[in-house]
């Protein structure tokens, strides 16, 4: 599927910076109705949801969707600490403060789907309903994230990797088409190898499309995004309070069944955390980046959720 027309049609939308949480947030908003903020992940952007913005738009809700802090058109604060999920969730309750909404449907997905199942409970009162893409919803780990990463999966592993700052920075800052080309990212080898032809385009993404991408991160580098990675422990140290809190709203996950995420982080983890899961939809054969990959099966199912909230 080519789909080329959205770019043009994306930018057309306009975006407004938005003071929020100390930082500013590029948001595009379209539509009118129940407030949506969508939430991006790895190395992604706003742009990502441009499927799900317009079909949900015209469907009566009102979209709003950030580049996360780090990305795109938003601050990109330089120090690693700024980058701990309670830090990005303030940015997001400050979204809702910016446009006086009392609360939104959140929905993220990869490093956004553990930003809004986050959200829902440390902000509890700002969450209308939660859906998350490829990233299930999972109980606290027992100790340190990466120390447990490290045991299991080993120093190659692109987590670990991606810890050093300055390192990972220059590797794929040194070719951003071909680190946004990645699709196999499990281990630093798939970075690191530069002697295999580069991957070729995804059917599901025009060439327009995906040099948003390229010239976006060409011209911001992919520091802020590996900076999430960066907190997982601190992460884990500053939510200690939300050991055992259940996420009680409405919520729905979405994944593909190709997903190597899925294989590493489980889903049958969510029942012991989701309390009104409304449904659990796995797409055949669909891969990481579903949203984009399968967008008319992605947007019905959040659709049907969003409408039977009420």
């Amino acid at each position: 599927m080519r789909t080329a027309h959205l770019v043009d049609e994306w930018k057309r939308l306009g975006s407004a910076q938005v003071a929020a949480n100390g930082i500013e947030l590029r948001v595009v908003e379209h539509g009118a109705g129940a407030p949506v903020v969508f939430c991006h992940g790895f190395p992604e952007l706003g742009f990502s949801w441009r499927h799900q913005v317009f079909a949900l738009a015209e469907s009566g809700f009102r979209t709003l969707t950030p580049d996360m802090r780090g990305y795109g058109g938003s601050s990109r604060p330089e120090r690693v600490e700024e980058y701990d999920m309670l830090t990005v969730c303030g940015d997001l309750a400050g979204l809702l403060d910016a446009y006086e909404l009392e609360d939104a449907i959140f929905v993220g997905h990869d490093w956004g789907a553990s930003v809004v199942w986050h959200m829902a409970r440390e902000y509890p009162e700002r969450v209308r309903a939660v859906a998350g893409l490829s990233v299930p919803a999972t109980p606290r780990s027992s100790g340190p994230p990466l120390s447990i990463m490290r045991a299991r999966l080993g120093a190659d592993f692109y987590m670990v990797w991606f810890q050093e700052p300055g390192v990972a920075d220059a590797v794929l800052a040194a070719d951003p088409r071909r680190t946004l080309l990645q699709d196999d990212i499990m281990s630093a080898a798939t970075f690191l190898d530069t002697t295999t032809p580069e991957p070729p385009l995804p059917e599901w993404l025009s060439e327009p499309e995906f040099e948003y991408y390229v010239e976006t991160f060409t011209a911001t580098g992919f520091t802020g995004g590996l900076n999430y990675y960066r907190n997982l422990d601190r992460t884990w140290e500053r939510t200690a309070h939300l050991e055992g809190v259940k996420i009680a709203q409405p919520s729905l996950f979405i994944a593909g069944s190709t997903d190597p995420v899925i294989r590493f982080t489980p889903m049958q983890k969510m029942s012991a955390l989701l309390s009104d899961l409304r449904g659990t939809v796995v797409l055949e054969g669909a891969g990481h980046w579903i949203q984009q990959e399968r967008p008319a099966e992605v947007n019905a199912a959040l659709i049907d959720f969003a409408r039977g909230l009420d």
